[in-house]
């Protein structure tokens, strides 16, 4: 991982179109001074209007965006690579998981995010900010910087149509829900989210049902199906009937 547990790293509220911008970029063959200046074009009259700060919230995005798609931990390089490939031939509804996944894996914060409002919306159909905020602050630390982050990866999340807000100000109910049918994108998803827990496991009907990918519906896929999807996972057994899969 690029953070400690307890880091935050991601504390902007980020568009789902400027990571798809970032990655086209990346696709397209530009390098990193490149997609630095075109993303400044783009943002320079969304984020940090006027502002000259060093590194202002403009400054903190592009970092962020850059991180996911062109500057991820060598660990990682695989599965951004794959990531890549995977958005150049998906349809655009399915493009969303690829960004989810792969912020996931680079940013543990949105993953504890995500997984506590997926754990709430499975509770009890709405997830409190305040809730969230709660847990964020047990987990990172009792800071007003865990707060305000857990902020903005909420209002994110509603950029991206995966909750929206009810009558109660602070109380969000599920969004999109998107079915994933793609074997190559269910194994990729769910690599995506081993880099999110510590040990690099878990059982299958558990990542499956990972609260952290809230916002879609992976179909169901066999471990041995799995497998054949990525080269990078393994099964290690696990008991009688369990069997365990992991990172390579």
């Amino acid at each position: 991982m690029n953070f400690q547990a307890n880091e935050i790293g991601f504390s902007q509220r980020v568009r789902l179109e400027w990571l798809e911008e970032t990655a086209n970029l990346v696709l397209a063959g530009n390098g990193k001074a490149a997609i630095n200046s075109a993303l400044q074009i783009l943002l320079k009259d969304k984020v940090s209007v006027g502002g000259t700060a060093e590194r202002g919230n403009r400054e903190k995005i592009i970092t962020i965006l850059m991180r996911i798609w062109l500057n991820a931990s060598v660990e990682m390089e695989a599965l951004r690579s794959d990531g890549l490939e995977l958005l150049k031939r998906l349809p655009r509804p399915d493009r969303i998981a690829v960004h989810w996944g792969m912020v996931m894996a680079v940013y543990p914060f949105w993953a504890a995010v995500a997984s506590q409002v997926g754990r709430l919306l499975k509770l009890q159909g709405t997830a409190a900010a305040r809730h969230i905020q709660r847990r964020m602050r047990e987990q990172f630390g009792e800071r007003e910087t865990v707060s305000r982050a857990a902020r903005r990866v909420l209002r994110s999340y509603v950029d991206w149509r995966v909750l929206t807000e009810t009558a109660h100000k602070g109380v969000y109910k599920q969004g999109l829900l998107q079915p994933i049918h793609d074997p190559k994108l269910v194994a990729w998803l769910i690599e995506a989210s081993l880099y999110t827990r510590p040990d690099r496991s878990g059982e299958l009907k558990d990542l499956l049902e990972n609260t952290g990918l809230f916002p879609f519906r992976l179909n169901q896929i066999s471990d041995k199906k799995l497998i054949a999807a990525s080269a990078r996972l393994e099964i290690m057994r696990h008991g009688v009937d369990d069997n365990l899969i992991m990172l390579q």
